[in-house]
């Protein structure tokens, strides 16, 4: 479920949220302003404009992704990451045509649906799995920027010393807190407040990747490479400088493979997820065509894709080789009291706490979906699943040595899946083969394409799997 901005004939801006099933348990969680039930999708006429419905895909693709990338591009080379995210953007493209011409035909314009149109009852549950394991990624990265930099800002508020060993610089108690403190309550309402909060939530993401990308860029020109790391004894500092790289390692490479590479196209895959928003927004979008809706998604990545490069290139450019999975933790290296930094750090702690609860909600409802699919709203079960819920994610990211880990793992299973594989298997099915043999040229790319999935997800995996096995990756990312 995602909340979108939508505008109307007069140019009022309200939100709307998708719900594409219906079902009997907590069926709506952000009520409309009459308290009336929201309209469906058969019944809704679009009224969002060209550009909103640009703004608001846009908004889905860019998520947590964007902090791994800078290190996806140390470990690619320049020109090999801008091929591989060149290459990642193209298919997604492709991947939303084969969406809508296949939502066009059976006049469904919810993702799941399309599966159970195409394979029934398994499409369905194949489809929610992929998207509930995408937003439990989602979240597991969410919460890990909490356990990052949270530790970091309470450290540069109170002047703490880096090395010492205090509980409230712990990151592991601070998820755990934040968890129990801001995000189970929340996650607890059987209404999640009025749409306004969905409203800001979705501004102050966009607002704060904003801030982050600017900021990466401006700091690019602040910190001389090769830079010193960060010393609380200034004596010892002045007297022997700890010099983090050598003057060879302050030139960008083009083409670099090593154990690391394997996790490039997961995190782009990650990065580029927008797949089950799409038809929501097509279905929102004022006068809407498969060509017009074509066009809303190839500008929102090509405007994705810019940034995405662009933040990738200065954060690389800035720290070369030393960079961290997680771009932002890497700054505390130079200067853990940096004021824009800082800022920086709690607009995205502020704006990734409030999302989680947010993403839990159709993450809940999907599961009760699939396993109480006839039972009425019960409290107990309410609660119960969002307990579990928050406990399986916060054991996930404590135990996680890194968000690199979070970004392989959901980067090379679900995101295939709902980028790649099930476009293409749904697109095969539903097209009827009297308009498309399956040996004409669009069913036989589309198959092509699906096998593509399939391979990457089985080599992405296989090369994850040796990196965990030999060690490699956990050394990599460790803070």
């Amino acid at each position: 479920m995602k909340t979108f901005l939508e505008e109307d004939q007069n140019g009022t801006q309200t939100v709307r949220f998708d719900d594409p099933d219906g079902g009997l348990e907590n069926d709506t969680f952000l009520p409309s302003a009459d308290g009336k039930k929201p309209v469906r999708f058969t019944d809704f006429e679009g009224k969002t404009s060209f550009g909103m419905s640009v703004f608001n895909l846009g908004n889905a693709i860019m998520g947590s992704g964007i902090l791994g990338l800078a290190y996806a591009m140390a470990n690619t080379g320049v020109l090999l990451f801008l091929f591989l995210l060149t290459a990642v953007a193209a298919l997604s493209s492709y991947s939303i045509h084969l969406l809508l011409k296949s939502s066009g035909i059976v006049g469904i314009r919810a993702y799941e649906e399309l599966g159970y149109r195409a394979f029934g009852t398994t499409g369905k549950m194949a489809a929610g799995i992929a998207i509930t394991l995408q937003n439990i990624g989602a979240m597991s990265s969410y919460l890990y920027i909490v356990k990052s930099e949270l530790p970091l800002v309470i450290q540069a508020f109170l002047k703490a010393d880096p090395t010492a060993d205090l509980w409230y610089l712990n990151g592991n108690y601070l998820v755990i807190m934040v968890s129990a403190s801001i995000i189970l309550p929340l996650a607890l309402m059987k209404q999640l407040g009025e749409q306004h909060y969905s409203h800001t939530c979705s501004l102050s993401l966009t607002v704060c990747r904003r801030i982050f990308e600017t900021s990466v860029i401006y700091k690019k020109f602040q910190i001389p490479c090769p830079f010193e790391e960060f010393s609380t004894n200034s004596t010892a500092a002045l007297l022997s400088l700890n010099i983090s790289s050598h003057d060879d390692d302050c030139s960008p490479r083009m083409f670099t493979i090593n154990s690391q590479t394997a996790y490039t196209i997961p995190i782009l895959a990650f990065a580029f997820v927008c797949h089950p928003e799409v038809l929501p927004i097509y279905t929102e979008l004022r006068n809407p065509t498969k060509k017009r809706m074509q066009s809303v998604s190839n500008i929102s990545i090509l405007v994705m894709y810019s940034m995405y490069f662009l933040a990738a290139l200065f954060g690389y450019l800035t720290f070369y080789g030393n960079v961290e999975p997680e771009l932002l933790h890497t700054y505390s290296r130079i200067d853990p009291y940096d004021t824009l930094i800082l800022c920086v750090r709690v607009a995205v702690l502020t704006a990734v706490t409030l999302t989680v609860p947010i993403v839990l909600f159709p993450v809940r409802r999907a599961i009760q979906h699939m396993l109480f699919p006839t039972k009425s709203f019960n409290w107990l079960r309410h609660t119960a699943i969002a307990i579990i819920l928050l406990t399986l994610i916060n054991l996930l990211v404590i135990f996680a040595p890194n968000i690199l880990g979070i970004f392989g793992i959901i980067g090379a299973t679900s995101a295939p899946c709902l980028i790649f594989i099930f476009p293409a298997i749904f697109y095969i099915r539903i097209v009827p083969k009297d308009e498309e043999p399956m040996n004409s040229v669009p069913k036989i790319l589309a198959a092509c394409f699906a096998a593509l999935g399939v391979s990457f997800m089985v080599m992405s995996l296989s090369f994850i799997i040796a990196d965990w096995t030999t060690g490699s990756g956990h050394a990599a990312g460790g803070h």
